[in-house]
């Protein structure tokens, strides 16, 4: 219940990174939507450790903890990252 409704009852990813070493991809988090016709969508729900060809850091696996939080695992850098949402503060009149 933590992030806004799109992000519910979706499956999130860690994309661990390609094997071929000399074009990179992946290095993310995405995220797959299921939609009334039964189609699926991937979007990237995060990134950033991947930067060009280099790597910094390897998405392991993830996890929803019960405040609805995501954990992501970082086998690379031995890391655990906690993606959380907080919803904007209202606009000052």
């Amino acid at each position: 219940a933590m992030f806004p409704p799109e992000y519910r009852s979706r499956i999130f990813i860690a994309e661990h990174g390609s094997w071929n070493p000399t074009e990179k991809n992946g290095y993310r988090v995405t995220m797959v939507s299921r939609h009334e016709k039964g189609t699926l969508t991937y979007s990237v729900f995060a990134q950033g450790w991947l930067r060009g060809q280099q790597a910094w850091g390897r998405p392991a696996d993830v996890l929803v903890m019960p405040d609805g939080a995501l954990l992501v695992s970082d086998e690379q850098v031995g890391a655990i990252y906690r993606i959380s949402y907080a919803a904007p503060a209202p606009a000052k009149k």
